[in-house]
């Protein structure tokens, strides 16, 4: 287990430095303006990358992580090809939605479009390698990005606009998702897109849908929060959220592995399944306290206009708010990961949007009283409510597992004879 997670983490490090990177690029060369421009179009990705998660490499991660090789290279064609499709149809939407805007908004959306394919079918191939348990080879893809990031961002520098930036990010996740095929010698599986949604249709629809709530809140908190401060208080929170970069990497590496290392201790011992969901939450969660007080206590200023440039002055101010929000998540992370293990979609799926109703309208309430720091401290607040309600949905799920497979042991004492009983009868049909 540790040396997939070691791996999960080490791949998601490269990962995020090359994200890191492209947005420092733009933070430093364009401005708060420009750079919540860039941050309007970064969300829609992510709307568009958790909309091919739920219902290609989510489903791929549960249920078929350590099957045997023959099992997976069909799943993962499929899952790829499915992820294409995404991709090709949310690109599609994007450049209209980009050519029918026009301006710097409408070009941002037409050159995320043109690359939305390439960011989402690079993205499965490394959850495809999660769940065979070669995480190394995951981390080898990412490599192959990076590399090809840097030439490409100096020929975007000599633009210098977010349209450069864009394509210079997208097409070198081009070149690494064709490296996928070369490592895999699979293709992505277009004729098996409609099997795969169809077998999958019980986990898919509510991750599709847990998921695009999560990304979607976030997108819907950065639209209202420039329509109600300006493009520029989303640059602050974004340069801001840009300083916990390094521990985020952290947190989204784990999270690649921790799903299908859930699965394997729900297969082995079932009733070590919370205490590994507490340890792994609560150790990211303290994790993302530490950074963040470091941040606030031993980052000279200059240091941070270094990296951030002008936007220095203005996101260091919501550090504290920021750190609080990734502990939220962080603690979350842990729930996540048993209700996702125990395939739980229906409980996952409520806990999501109740967190993201939450992240939404506290985050623009904040807004309104007071700019990128209400929104931030409202975001917050968000997210430590949103944690509440996952684990107490991962404890009612546990409850229920045991009271319908009796033969698993109850040894961790979590659950009482009486607790299990009325979970039976809940489980019973009306």
């Amino acid at each position: 287990m540790a040396g997939r997670l070691s791996w999960g983490l080490g791949d998601q490090a490269v990962s995020s430095l090359t994200n890191f990177v492209v947005g420092l690029y733009v933070a430093r060369s364009l401005g708060a303006t420009a750079f919540g421009l860039f941050s309007i179009a970064w969300v829609t990705y992510g709307v568009m990358l958790n909309i091919s998660r739920g219902i290609a490499t989510d489903p791929l991660m549960v249920r078929f992580s350590g099957v045997a090789r023959a099992s997976w290279r069909t799943a993962v064609g499929q899952a790829v090809g499915t992820a294409l499709v995404v991709g090709v149809a949310s690109g599609l939407v994007s450049v209209l939605f980009g050519l029918l805007v026009g301006g710097s908004l409408g070009a941002a959306f037409v050159a995320l479009g043109v690359v939305l394919p390439f960011l989402l079918v690079q993205d499965a191939w490394r959850f495809g390698f999660f769940a065979q348990g070669t995480g190394h080879k995951a981390f080898l893809n990412d490599g192959i990005q990076a590399v090809a990031l840097f030439p490409a961002l100096v020929l975007a520098a000599r633009y210098d606009t977010v349209v450069a930036f864009l394509l210079a990010w997208g097409c070198s996740a081009g070149v690494a998702a064709a490296f996928g095929w070369v490592q895999t010698s699979v293709l992505p599986r277009l004729d098996g897109v409609r099997a795969w949604l169809r077998d999958h249709r019980d986990l898919g629809v509510r991750y599709l849908v847990e998921n695009v709530s999560n990304s979607g809140s976030s997108q819907l908190r950065a639209y209202g929060l420039g329509a109600i401060s300006g493009l520029a208080a989303v640059g602050t929170v974004r340069g801001a959220e840009q300083l916990l970069g390094p521990f985020l990497a952290l947190l989204m590496g784990l999270s690649l592995v921790t799903v299908a290392e859930g699965a394997r201790v729900l297969r082995q011992s079932p009733h070590r399944l919370w205490h590994f969901c507490v340890v792994l939450g609560a150790a990211q969660a303290a994790a993302a306290l530490v950074w963040g007080l470091g941040l606030w206590f031993f980052i000279p200023d200059d240091a941070g206009r270094f990296v951030l440039g002008s936007l220095w002055d203005s996101s260091s101010l919501l550090v504290p708010a920021v750190t609080m929000a990734v502990v939220g998540a962080s603690f979350t992370t842990g729930a996540t990961a048993g209700l996702r293990a125990l395939g739980m979609a229906r409980r996952s799926l409520r806990s999501q949007l109740i967190a993201s109703a939450c992240y939404v309208v506290f985050g623009l309430i904040g807004a309104a009283l007071g700019g990128a720091a209400g929104s931030e401290w409202g975001v917050a607040a968000a997210t430590l409510t949103g944690s509440a309600v996952w684990w107490w949905q991962l404890r009612s799920a546990l409850r229920d597992h045991f009271a319908a497979v009796p033969e698993f042991p109850v040894a961790s004492g979590s659950f009482s004879q009486a607790e299990l009983h009325s979970a039976s009868e809940e489980m019973k049909p009306a």
